[in-house]
């Protein structure tokens, strides 16, 4: 599977049709969307009675990291498995019968709103459920958010909400980032219609929460290696002295500390992946353990790569800043490694939940 996505997504999606998504602004380039849709990614979390695929979370992971490989501008971690999973574990029946069928076509694009759910409260952002189910209040970074047909939504108490995009009392505001290719948006509701998820709750938010820090790692693995390959190749052209500066003991060095750095977390997102569907007492921890790691793998082999390339490597013409402000939007998104820490801590009882050891 990876090796026919990895040979699928290098035609799909080139780096010139990454450049073009963002340089409009776009939320997808529509060509790398059409090749996501062909593959079957809509697909691969949604359950065969609706219509999709019914695979695990693996092939998910495995679909992500190919992703981030190309940094493909393509509403997937919303739209293909958050979204899907909302209504798998939250939806009533007909809720489900009703929109994930659309959604494994890759007609039916959905932005999820979890953040502050999952504790990235700022600006006094929140959705609070005013009379009526109707819901009130703003929240920030929702990812998939532009152009989507509809959100999914959490609320300051846990529960989720299903949104249509225009129903009066929605307003979608894009959010400045360093990502391109992923562009976030801020929702407003003024007493907005909304459907509650039924099933909603403390454990689908947790379960959410697992599913998008594998993914981010898996996006962050797939740029890293692209990153590193970009770096190894380019120590064989460039030449200093009349040498090729590959051949210099130091930039050798440093290009084995980034394959180094990124070889050790390979296994730990694929076990982390497996574990959401197969081992649900180790998920949790796997998880945050591989958000963190990989947050802090990306940041480093972005940095080292930009600097094997040296002046050119930051220059717009290069485009290596693609797959680094994509790796700082994986490492930052739903916290940072920090956070991923203090959450796998308290997984293990070495802190309380207030946060003293």
């Amino acid at each position: 599977m990876q090796d026919s996505l990895r040979s699928a997504l290098a035609r799909a999606c080139t780096p010139q049709q990454v450049r073009a998504a963002a340089q409009q602004g776009a939320a997808f380039h529509p060509a790398v969307w059409a090749a996501v849709r062909e593959l079957g990614l809509p697909a691969l979390l949604v359950p065969e009675a609706q219509g999709g695929l019914g695979l695990s979370m693996l092939e998910a992971a495995l679909a992500a990291q190919e992703l981030g490989r190309v940094a493909a501008p393509a509403p997937f971690l919303g739209s293909c498995v958050l979204a899907p999973l909302a209504l798998r574990h939250a939806g009533s029946r007909a809720q489900q019968d009703r929109w994930l069928p659309a959604m494994a076509r890759g007609e039916l694009l959905v932005g999820v709103a979890l953040a502050e759910a999952l504790g990235s409260v700022r600006d006094g952002a929140g959705v609070q459920v005013a009379d009526g189910g109707r819901l009130q209040g703003s929240t920030l970074f929702t990812i998939d958010g532009a152009q989507a047909h509809a959100y999914v939504v959490a609320d300051r108490a846990g529960g989720l909400h299903w949104v249509d995009a225009q129903a009066p009392g929605v307003q979608c505001q894009r959010l400045p980032g360093t990502d391109a290719t992923r562009p976030l948006v801020e929702l407003r509701f003024d007493a907005a219609p909304a459907q509650p998820l039924p099933h909603g709750g403390a454990a689908v938010i947790e379960r959410l929460r697992d599913a998008a820090s594998v993914l981010l790692a898996a996006d962050a693995l797939g740029a890293g290696w692209t990153m590193l390959e970009r770096a190894v190749a380019y120590a064989h052209e460039r030449r200093q002295f009349g040498r090729p500066i590959g051949t210099f003991q130091a930039v050798k060095h440093l290009c084995a500390e980034m394959a180094a750095e990124l070889e050790i977390t390979r296994g730990l997102v694929w076990y982390a992946a497996y574990a959401i569907d197969y081992l649900p007492e180790e998920a949790a921890l796997a998880a945050a353990h591989a958000k963190a790691l990989l947050a802090d793998a990306g940041r480093f082999v972005a940095r080292s790569a930009t600097e094997v390339h040296g002046g050119i490597g930051i220059t717009d013409e290069l485009g290596l800043h693609f797959w680094f402000k994509r790796i700082d939007l994986d490492r930052q998104l739903y916290g940072g490694p920090q956070q991923a820490r203090r959450h796998a801590a308290k997984l293990q009882g070495l802190i309380s939940s207030t946060g003293h050891a």
